[in-house]
C-alpha cells in the first residue's frame, strides 16, 4: 500500500485513511511551474492606421511574462487631412503600440534605437530606477529591463531624451493598459483606446528652423529623413518650437491624426458596456474627455475600481496621465444612433480632437460585415 512519507516524515499513513477523513494530499514530484510567455515584436505586428489607427483593445493575455520588442524608427505619417509629417515613432506609428498586461505579470521590455539621434522610452507604469531603464539609447543600440506593473490604470509611455517637449510633439507616445489582477468589476462589449496629443507645425516650404541631434535650431532645412517618401498629395509640415513653446497647437488629435473617426466611426451595439482607457500624451494640453449624449457611469481616476466614480459627465485627464471611463449604449436610454466624443475644451476639439461613436441594433452590425 503507497504511503506518504516526504509530507509526512516519520509517520506512515495510508491514502485510503486520509481519504476517510477528508485530509486532502498533495504529492510533489519535483516539478517547478514555468510561467506563460507571450512575446510580441512591434517590429514585424505595427499597429494598423488605415483608415483609421486601430483604437479597438484586444483583452489582456493570461500569459504570466510579457517580452515587447519596440523598435524607434522615423516615419512619414499623415496627422490631418492634407498634412504629412516626418515623426520620430515607437513602432512606426503615432501614437506607438499598445501595451497589456496585468498587476502583477513580468513585463520584460527592449528597445532598439533604429535611428540617427539618441533616444529614450519612460514607462509611467513601472517602479524602476529610471537611470538604469530610461537611459540615453544611441544610434544602432538598444536597452532591456523588467518590471512588475503594481498599479492598475491607463498609463502614458513616451521618449525622455531633452528637449523633451520636441521628443513629444515629434509623436513619441504610447499607451500602457495595466488591468488589476481580478478584472475591472465589471463586463466590457468592446474596449478602445484614445490618446489625445497636440502637433504644433508650419508650412515646411516656410520653415527656418531644423534639428540636429534633438536640439533646435536656426537656419534652412528640415528635420532629418523619413524612412518612407511622402504622399505628393499631402504636402509636409515642419515642426513649429515656437508655437510648441506657448502652447498653441495646430491639431489636437486622438490616436495622431484630426477627425479620423469622424470618417470612421467606432462601431458598438445598442446595449454594450464600453470601456474606454483615454491617455493624454499631451505635451502641454489636459483632455475634458465627454461623450455627447451619454454619461459615464464608471470612471476610474486612478484605474482602481475601488474608486470609480458614477455618473460623470465630463472627467479631466492631465497631460502625462490616463483614466478609464464606461458607459453603457442601454436601448432604453442612450440606444442607436451616432454619438460624438470630444475633449470639452471646444477649441481643441475645433483642431481635431473629435471623433464619433456609432452605436447600431445587433443586426444592422451583423450586415456591415458582409
Amino acid at each position: 500500500m503507497l504511503t506518504i512519507k516526504r509530507l509526512v516524515p516519520r509517520i506512515a499513513v495510508p491514502l485510503a485513511t486520509l481519504a476517510a477523513i477528508g485530509i486532502g494530499v498533495a504529492i510533489t514530484l519535483g516539478a517547478r511551474h514555468t510561467p506563460t510567455v507571450e512575446r510580441i515584436d512591434f517590429g514585424r505586428s505595427a499597429r494598423a492606421t488605415t483608415p483609421a489607427y486601430d483604437a479597438a483593445l484586444a483583452p489582456v493575455s493570461p500569459a504570466e511574462v510579457k517580452e515587447f520588442r519596440i523598435p524607434i524608427e522615423d516615419t512619414t505619417i499623415h496627422i490631418a487631412d492634407g498634412a504629412t509629417y516626418q515623426a520620430w515613432t515607437f513602432g512606426g506609428t503615432v501614437p506607438g503600440p499598445i501595451l497589456r498586461a496585468r498587476v502583477g505579470d513580468k513585463v520584460h521590455v527592449t528597445v532598439v534605437n533604429q535611428t540617427r539621434m539618441p533616444h529614450s522610452i519612460d514607462f509611467h507604469a513601472a517602479r524602476i530606477p529610471p537611470n538604469i531603464a530610461y537611459r540615453e539609447i544611441m544610434p544602432h543600440d538598444s536597452v532591456s529591463f523588467t518590471f512588475t506593473p503594481t498599479e492598475p490604470g491607463a498609463f502614458l509611455v513616451h521618449c525622455g531624451t531633452p528637449p523633451m517637449l520636441m521628443h513629444m510633439m515629434q509623436g513619441m507616445y504610447f499607451a500602457m493598459i495595466v488591468d488589476p489582477r481580478d478584472g475591472w468589476g465589471t463586463k466590457a462589449d468592446k474596449e478602445f483606446v484614445l490618446v489625445q496629443s497636440e502637433f504644433y507645425t508650419k508650412d515646411a516650404s516656410e520653415a527656418h528652423g531644423q534639428m540636429r541631434h534633438g536640439q533646435p535650431e536656426q537656419g534652412d532645412g528640415q528635420p532629418g529623413a523619413s524612412a518612407h517618401p511622402e504622399s505628393p498629395a499631402s504636402p509636409p509640415v515642419a515642426p513649429d518650437w515656437k508655437e510648441a513653446m506657448e502652447k498653441v497647437p495646430s491639431y489636437v488629435v486622438f490616436n495622431g491624426r484630426a477627425f479620423q473617426y469622424k470618417a470612421h466611426p467606432l462601431t458598438v451595439k445598442v446595449g454594450d458596456r464600453v470601456r474606454f482607457f483615454v491617455v493624454n500624451a499631451g505635451p502641454n494640453l489636459n483632455s475634458d474627455f465627454h461623450i455627447v449624449g451619454a454619461i459615464f457611469d464608471r470612471v476610474y481616476p486612478d484605474g482602481d475600481p475601488a474608486h470609480a466614480l458614477r455618473g460623470v459627465q465630463t472627467y479631466m485627464v492631465p497631460a502625462g496621465g490616463g483614466a478609464v471611463f464606461e458607459t453603457v449604449f442601454d436601448s432604453d436610454a442612450s440606444g442607436a444612433g451616432t454619438y460624438a466624443f470630444v475633449t470639452h475644451s471646444f477649441a481643441d476639439a475645433e483642431k481635431g480632437a473629435m471623433g464619433m461613436i456609432r452605436v447600431v441594433a445587433p443586426a444592422e452590425l451583423a450586415a456591415t460585415r458582409h
